[in-house]
Parts: structure tokens; sequence; C-alpha cells
């Protein structure tokens, strides 16, 4: 249990940088929905689904590379894996800026920027930044320094959003009412790459903050090290690419799957837009992740079954906190959707399923624990192989009738043939005794609520202040649910705090 809330205090602190900036980078939603035409935001979706896969393939697994080698025992210097990795994704990421400046044109018309190769390189900037500073990142979870970790997240997400504000609102105000303040730099027609450069800026400065942690240990390349952390991350990297393919494929896909181009673009805006809103769930998954990894490595040195206890646990309290996520949405819908312009309210279908996906591929990540431990990660790259072969097969046959709901299908399916795969196969390679039945019965309890929250009570008629109060007191009924089920003593928990007020 020591270990559980260690995770869930890590978690706790690294969601704070994570759900904070996912929230106010969500309400760049509605900025973005109003000021820029439909078809517009559907291109800032498609170049940064593409910046997504470009992010996996040019860390190529060095961040779980690391963390495995700084705790290995062969390799007792985790400073000269430090500087090794640096070093290679250093090196990486400027010939990624290079090559793509040597073919600016054909990689331009690819991203969708025809007359704005601008555009290209200013993202090719940040991308390579952002590369190089994930082992940075890395390094502060290594050293379990969540809190500097947070705050420099926090930072470069403050500094993107008030760029964001200041050129696309603050910036055409002035044009109209003092244009001799900004005339000088700000250029209406540049459009949509303010939001690109507003990007590029933030991670600048981040880079520049991130300088302390760069020094203060003697810069060395270990060959053998980095040809070993190669081996272990390789199939890693052909795991992240498919994992983030089936993030962003179907966006990338979407304009060739669809006959009339400019309603490619219009639905995928539709799309992005309503994509977004199934973020809530997808911050708890970033924000677990960032502690997950740590705290698995570090109790693999452990013997006993202490460890697979802490395993089974770390699964169920995330299904639980996914399902009462889920629900939470589910439940304020039709408040949330404010946060995106009418305009975009005909998506709103696909929320449901998005962000049902997203709690299956977090049970995929938890499963992953038994190939990441014993130095199988081929497993991994086979099981995302297989997800995006789904995604892919189901994208080809559902979005040319289906359109962005056979996006949306396709991703639910994908992430649930993988979670299921790596269940079974991890269950004869590496057993974890997970609490399967009752996690199973976590999730009956979540349907029903579901059914009764969101098919139920409107059926009733009630004023909309009522539905509300009803549903929070439903997902009262599916905490309260748990905490009977699991024998949870908040008094254990709290410690001495709640002796104190039990005094």
């Amino acid at each position: 249990m020591a270990g559980i809330k260690s995770l869930a205090k890590d978690t706790a602190i690294y969601g704070l940088s994570s759900i904070v900036g996912r929230f106010l980078n969500w309400m760049l939603v509605p900025l973005y929905t109003i000021m820029f035409p439909v078809a517009e935001y559907g291109v800032v979706t498609f170049v940064y689904s593409v910046v997504a896969l470009a992010m996996v393939i040019l860390t190529y697994g060095m961040e779980t590379g690391f963390f495995r080698f700084a705790n290995h025992e062969r390799w007792t210097d985790p400073m000269e894996v430090y500087s090794t990795s640096l070093i290679s994704l250093a090196v990486s990421s400027t010939a990624f800026v290079a090559l793509v400046l040597a073919f600016l044109g054909p990689v331009t018309v690819a991203m969708e920027c025809d007359g704005h190769p601008s555009y290209v390189v200013i993202m090719a900037l940040c991308v390579a930044m952002d590369a190089f500073m994930a082992i940075p990142y890395s390094y502060l979870r290594f050293r379990k320094r969540p809190m500097r970790f947070a705050l420099l997240k926090l930072v470069n997400i403050g500094l993107n959003i008030g760029l964001n504000l200041f050129f696309i609102l603050l910036c055409p105000w002035l044009m109209e009412h003092a244009p001799a303040t900004v005339g000088w730099f700000y250029d209406p027609t540049f459009g949509i790459g303010y939001v690109f450069l507003a990007n590029l800026i933030a991670s600048a400065v981040n880079l520049l903050m991130l300088i302390p942690d760069l020094g203060g240990f003697r810069w060395r390349f270990n060959g053998t090290l980095w040809r070993e952390m190669l081996r272990y991350s390789a199939p890693l990297l052909v795991l992240g690419v498919a994992g983030i393919m089936n993030q962003t494929i179907d966006k990338i896909l979407y304009p060739h799957l669809v006959s009339d181009p400019d309603e490619a673009m219009y639905g995928l805006g539709i799309y992005g837009a309503n994509y977004k809103i199934g973020i809530l769930l997808l911050v708890f998954l970033q924000a677990f992740r960032f502690a997950y990894e740590p705290f698995i490595f570090s109790r693999s040195k452990e013997a006993g079954e202490g460890k697979m206890q802490a395993y089974r646990d770390a699964m169920k309290y995330f299904v639980v906190f996914a399902l009462f996520i889920f629900l939470g949405v589910m439940y304020y819908l039709d408040i949330i959707k404010y946060f995106i312009s009418p305009r975009y309210f005909s998506g709103l279908k696909v929320v449901p399923l998005i962000m049902l996906g997203e709690l299956f591929f977090g049970i995929f990540y938890n499963l992953s624990v038994w190939y990441k431990l014993t130095d199988r990660t081929v497993w991994g790259m086979w099981f995302s192989l297989f997800g995006l072969g789904v995604t892919l097969l189901l994208n080809f046959a559902l979005v040319p009738r289906f359109g962005y709901m056979g996006c949306a299908t396709a991703a639910l399916c994908s992430y649930g043939a993988m979670m299921l795969a790596s269940y079974f196969v991890g269950q004869r390679k590496y057993p974890i005794d997970y609490s399967v039945g009752r996690i199973c019965g976590y999730f009956g309890i979540a349907a029903l609520l579901y059914a009764a929250g969101v098919w139920a009570l409107p059926a009733l008629g009630l004023h909309s202040i009522v539905n509300a109060a009803v549903r929070l007191c439903l997902l009262g009924v599916f905490v309260l649910v748990f905490v009977k089920i699991e024998r949870i003593n908040f008094k254990a928990l709290l410690g001495p705090l709640a002796a104190r007020l039990h005094r």
C-alpha cells in the first residue's frame, strides 16, 4: 500500500501540470473554433497529428530506455546513461531539422500547408526541441523531482496560451485601433501560423529553463551503452509509432478517405474539436504514465509478492478513477460542450467512443509492465502493430461510409483489441493475478449508472438543474460502492491528519 500511496502522490503532482495544462490548452479550443473557419481548424488538427507522430519517431523509445538502463544492474552510473541519451537525441533532432529544410517544398505540400512553408519550418524546430527535452524531463522523473517537472511544464503551457491570446485576440484588436503598436511585426494574413509560432516560442523558453539540468556532470558518449539502449528501445519505437498512429492516423487519412476535399477538412475540423472533449481522460492517462514507469522499474528490484500486489492495485485504482472521469464527462456533456463553438456540436456523438477507447488504452498501458520488466519489449511492438492493423482496416472500411464516426469506432475497436491481446499473452509470459472479476464488476456498475444518468434520466423530463443534482448523486453512488467493496479506511489513508481530526 505504501507503494501505491507513493504512486498516487507522484501521479497527483505530475497530474497538476498535465491536468491544468491540458485544461488550459483545452480552453484554447473555443478560441480556435470561433476565430478560425472550420476548414482551417481542420488544418491545425492535421498538422498536430503529424507532429505527434514525428515526436514519437524523434524520441525513438529513449525515454523508457533511459529509465531501464539508469536502473540497470550492469550500468551503475545513471549520469553516463543520461549523457549518452542527450547526445543521441541532440544529433538526431538536428539532423531532422536539416532534412526538413532540404526538402521543404514537398514537405510543405504533404503537410497541407501549401503556400506557407514557414508553418513547416516553425513546427520542425518546435518538434526538434521538444524531442530533445524529453530526456531532461525523464531525468527529473528519475530523480523524483515532480515539483520542478510540474513547474517547467506549467510555465511552458502558460506561455503558449498567453502568446496564443496575444497573437489571435490582442494583435488584431491593436491592428484595428492602434496599428503602429503591432504593425511592424504582426501580419494578419499569417493566420493559423500564429498558433504554431506561439508553440515554438514557448518551447524555446522551456529549453532555456532546462539548462541547469544539462550541466553539473561530464558529457560523454558510451557507444556500447548506446547500442544496447537502441536494441532495447527499437521495439518501443515501433510500439510508439504504431501507438501514436492509432491516435492520429484517422486524422491523417481522413482527407484522403473523403471524396470531397472541402468536406474533408470541414469534417476533420468537427472531429478534431470534439476529440478534444475526450481529453479529460487522456490527461489522467498522461499523469499516471509519468509516475507509473519510474514506479514499476523501481519496484522490479524487490522480491516477493509485494511488487505483484502493487501492480494489481495500480490497475484496479486506475480503472476506477478512469471510469469516474468517464461518467463525470458524460453526465455533464451538455455543459462541457460549450467549450467549443456550436458549429461543432454535430460531432458530440463521438465523445463516448473516444473516451472509452482511451480507457482501454490506459488498461493496455498498465498491462505493459510484463514485457517492459522482462526486456521483451518486442511484444509491445507486436500488440501496437496489431492495433494499427485494426485501425487501418476499419478506417478504410468505415470512414467513406460513416465519416468521422468511423474514425471513432475504429479507435475504440483497436484499443480494445490491443488490451485483450496484451492481457492474454501476458498471463502466459509473466502472470499477474489481476482482480479481473472485480474490475469487470466496476465496469458493469459504471454501465448501469451511465444508462441511468444519460439515457433514463432525460426521459423523465425533469429540470436541467434537477438532472445535474441527480447525476452528482449517481457519481457519489459510484464512489461509495467502490469504498465499500474495497473496504477503504480513510482514516488510515489520511494518517496523522486523520488522527488529529479524530481527536
